[in-house]
């Protein structure tokens, strides 16, 4: 069966569906293909929480200023320069604009809840997370007119030259094929792909915990690379974070995710401490440990606190271990006591006085200790004590479609006449290595927005 539309996105998250919404809206025939049933579908824009955004004043739910240079200084420290600036610049630039649009498609938005990262000035929070963001742009979207197909797994994305022409999908075991003037392709990455991530990072992927969603396995992404599209990003950089080690293999989410790693100690499985739990404030740190704890043995650590943290950070979904020794709860953990208890107590010997504040850089360090702590090194002293399992939770990989200011994908012989990407199937070009909060969906709202500007601007 062959249908034909003026637009196919293949997607059906964030960066999809703000494509289709502005393809919609300038008049053109649009159909989205998600490959989720219908109750998981939006990919990993359904476990987001909030968007990070540029702006000049008070702006929805945010205070004060965020500006463009602090925005991209604080993607440099996380990429350690590893990023097109142009692009980067872009999206920042756009971002002030998308926050009013977003509104306007249906998201609504409330205060950052405490414990979240202090993120008020910097990021907008979704009213009922971002579940409530794709149910709101769904409904839009068939508004609009949108014709949408679930469980739309394509198989092929058909080109002739720098041209596409169709899709092959299939719906419900049966092949179709949809044609089209122009494709939006946002798909997302390949991390769902356990055989590819093992390819690229060694058999010690095959222990990493998949927090996104199942449906990401990099099909069009390889289809696209297999025709010869050119590609940015290391297929080993992913926004990898540390995530509760009970969490489920797949689609965990963001209620596995551990932020009380600044006010803590974390040790590997022999009880040794191997990073500084203090380097920074959590929204610009996060995402480097689960690459920290992938390196270690079994890609698995341990972080362990006092009642004293207890109410500093939004808990996991998983209630933690609890013990009124060091030692007990080493115990708990499978860990050796003696080892631990060594640990924790040379931690605390080098913690000297100062002030303990929780939401800022507080430079209240450790003395003498390798590594350091640099910043909250508050004795773990006030029982009962708690530890988590710390395990690496890859929620999206960075190796992607390359683009150009327009959102328009880039074939061997240049960019292709009517092919637009967005979304996580082009983030490496902005996001080398690192991750910053939030930033991931404000990539897809801009690009998916060019992308849908684009294709529905395209003169067939």
């Amino acid at each position: 069966m062959a249908e034909t539309f003026d637009v196919v996105v293949v997607g059906g998250g964030n960066a999809a569906l703000c494509a289709a919404m502005e393809a919609a809206e300038a008049g053109r025939s649009v159909v989205l293909l998600e490959g989720a049933p219908k109750f998981y579908r939006g990919g990993n824009s359904r476990h987001t929480r909030n968007f990070r955004c540029m702006h000049r004043g008070a702006l929805g739910p945010l205070i004060d200023d965020y500006l463009e240079d602090e925005f991209f200084d604080d993607l440099l420290k996380v990429t350690k320069g590893e990023t097109d600036e142009g692009l980067a610049r872009l999206v920042i630039r756009n971002s002030e604009q998308c926050l009013p649009w977003m509104q306007a498609h249906g998201v609504r938005f409330q205060k950052s809840l405490s414990g979240t990262l202090s993120l008020e000035r910097t990021n907008a929070f979704f009213l009922g997370g971002g579940k409530a963001l794709v149910n709101a742009y769904y409904a839009t979207a068939e508004d609009l007119g949108v014709t949408i197909r679930y469980e739309a797994q394509v198989r092929h994305v058909g080109l002739e030259g720098r041209r596409f022409t169709h899709v092959d999908v299939d719906i419900a075991g049966q092949r179709f094929r949809i044609k089209g003037s122009t494709v939006v392709l946002a798909a997302g990455g390949f991390q769902s792909d356990i055989e590819w991530l093992a390819r690229a990072w060694g058999p010690s992927a095959r222990n990493f915990l998949i927090r996104g969603t199942p449906y990401n396995r990099g099909v069009v992404l390889k289809d696209m690379l297999d025709q010869g599209a050119v590609s940015v990003g290391d297929p080993t950089q992913c926004h990898a974070v540390a995530i509760d080690g009970r969490a489920p293999k797949f689609d965990g989410g963001i209620v596995t995710r551990l932020d009380c790693v600044p006010f803590s100690v974390v040790v590997n499985k022999h009880g040794d401490r191997f990073y500084d739990e203090g380097e920074d404030v959590w929204p610009k740190r996060y995402a480097i440990w689960g690459r920290l704890v992938a390196a270690q043995p079994d890609q698995v650590a341990y972080v362990i606190i006092d009642s004293r943290s207890l109410p500093l950070f939004m808990p996991s979904v998983y209630p933690p271990v609890a013990a009124e020794t060091i030692e007990q709860l080493a115990k708990k953990l499978e860990l050796d006591p003696d080892k631990v208890a060594r640990t924790v107590r040379e931690f605390n010997d080098s913690c000297r006085d100062g002030d303990f504040r929780p939401q800022q850089l507080d430079g209240l360090a450790t003395e003498g200790l390798d590594p350091p702590k640099t910043n909250w090194a508050r004795p773990i002293v006030e029982p009962p004590f708690y530890g988590y399992s710390l395990r690496p939770g890859v929620t999206f990989t960075y190796l992607g479609l390359k683009v150009d200011g327009e959102a328009r994908a880039t074939g061997a012989d240049g960019p292709y006449e009517n092919v637009w990407a967005a979304g996580e199937m082009i983030a490496g070009s902005i996001l080398g290595q690192g991750y910053l909060a939030g930033f991931g969906m404000t990539i897809g709202t801009v690009f998916g927005r060019l992308a849908g500007k684009g294709a529905a601007a395209h003169d067939a």
